[in-house]
């Protein structure tokens, strides 16, 4: 018998996440060790009357290819250069898909020639434009979440049973009914984004982060597990010549398994014009010189899930981590009004206490961690 978090899990993503409706063309993307949910997945696809179609990958999903830590490694010339033809079919064509990240080593990516990993992006970056604007007007129902392995629980430092404890409580799978408790979220959620619709300027302003940046005609999104699981979160595009100012990033910026810390950005008109870092300063660099958008915002947001207690190096869950803040340089979600484009789109986190504050339009509306709103 499958443990009941996984049912659940799976459940919540065909029901609520993703609300796969008969005739579905649905796409399944994992690695075998996630073969538990998987299954549950494939079986409410074809009890809503829906179409499942499972994609395995040996090694990851960066590349598109089954094979990343192989491809990234012996590919070359027009290799690189090729788009994944199934993959564009699937994303062109499907209405929804599952990605559900199941690694068995996180770190297998660390070493790869940084100018191999940017040169493939933009090559398969059609796919993830495909994703957003589909998605965006509907067409496309998205949903990435995870299955816990050993690699990650190392990666957080946890025992496997700690992390499946941990993994399956920030989806609230662990409650009998988690539809409920996300409808909940999301619903308090849904008053602050209404709270912030027609203003402007935004002061975020604290021990690691003086900024000001603009949200005018720019669209607030209730991020509540409808596209990730776990989830908790709310996030725009800001004015993209519009950031001024600098951040410290508390917590490691972690992109393609490689780990830069200390991440410190200036902002002029919209541009990071400095870029340092402690650790891995160079592969910051090279990736913010991806493409003329990459050294852009393309999200800002606020992470509101308090069942998120700890940093993991998972991007998945530690950008949900209530109390904190996270922005992106490269793509942003075109259904924020956001018009940045670039073939990256790189989270960075910010922990929010020791008195920091959101002003809009010069009106307190967080402080310390917490809505005053």
């Amino acid at each position: 018998m499958p443990d009941i978090r996984v049912t659940r899990m799976a459940k919540l993503l065909v029901q609520y996440s993703a609300s796969i409706k008969p005739g579905d063309k649905v796409l399944i993307e994992a690695q075998p060790v996630a073969e538990p949910l998987i299954r549950e997945l494939a079986k409410e696809v074809l009890e809503a009357g829906a179409y499942p179609q499972i994609l395995l990958s040996l090694s990851g999903l960066v590349s598109f290819t089954g094979l990343d830590d192989l491809f990234y490694r012996h590919a070359k010339g027009e290799q690189l250069d090729i788009i994944p033809p199934f993959y564009k079919l699937a994303y062109e064509t499907f209405d929804s898909r599952f990605r559900v990240h199941s690694l068995s080593n996180s770190k297998a990516l660390t070493n790869v020639n940084p100018d191999t990993l940017s040169h493939h992006r933009r090559t398969v970056g059609p796919i993830t434009e495909t994703q957003f604007t589909r998605g965006a007007s509907g067409a496309f129902k998205w949903v990435t979440t995870q299955y816990p392995t050993q690699s990650y629980a190392q990666d957080a430092d946890m025992s496997l049973e700690e992390y499946e404890d941990f993994l399956f409580g920030a989806c609230f799978a662990d409650l009998e009914n988690p539809v409920a408790k996300w409808r909940e979220m999301g619903a308090d959620q849904e008053a602050k984004v209404a709270w912030l619709e027609g203003h402007d300027k935004v002061e975020v302003r604290g021990p690691n982060c003086e900024l000001t940046c603009s949200i005018k005609d720019r669209i607030f999104k209730n991020s509540c597990g409808k596209h990730n699981m776990p989830d908790g979160e709310i996030f725009t595009g800001p004015v993209e010549t519009s950031m001024e100012g600098w951040v410290r990033f508390t917590y490691p910026a972690i992109y393609g398994g490689a780990e830069v810390d200390g991440v410190e950005l200036h902002f002029e008109k919209g541009r990071v014009v400095k870029a340092t870092a402690k650790k891995n300063e160079e592969h910051l660099l090279r990736l913010l010189d991806t493409d003329a958008g990459s050294r852009y915002l393309g999200e800002f947001a606020i992470g509101t899930n308090f069942g998120i207690k700890k940093f993991t190096h998972n991007i998945l869950f530690d950008e949900k981590i209530g109390g904190s803040i996270h922005m992106a340089v490269g793509r942003g979600y075109p259904e924020t009004g956001s018009v940045n484009e670039s073939s990256i789109h790189w989270d960075m986190i910010c922990d929010m206490g020791g008195g920091a504050e959101i002003l809009v339009d010069g009106e307190l509306f967080y402080r310390d961690g917490n809505f005053v709103v």
